[in-house]
């Protein structure tokens, strides 16, 4: 798993934790809903940290609490 699809992976284990659906985040968060779902699939290989900050602030989580997590533990280097 790559950086982008960890990202990606703990917005949904959120939402999921949480009980939130994905346009009910991007309106607690004050971020579009094409930006969340940009960060969810494809469309954007580099989620803006101005943006997960956003998110955060929407889950009311720290950015140490979004990475603090184990899917973030074996990621690939990415560095090519």
């Amino acid at each position: 798993m790559n950086t982008k699809e960890a990202v990606a992976a703990r917005i949904v284990e959120l939402c999921r934790e949480k009980n939130i659906a994905i346009n009910a985040l991007a309106n607690l968060s004050g971020v579009s809903p094409s930006t969340v779902y940009s960060m969810l699939n494809e469309k954007s290989q580099n989620p803006g940290i101005v943006s997960l900050k956003k998110l955060c602030d929407g889950f009311d989580i720290t950015l140490r609490e979004f990475f603090n997590s184990p899917i973030f533990d074996d990621i690939e280097q990415e560095i090519k």
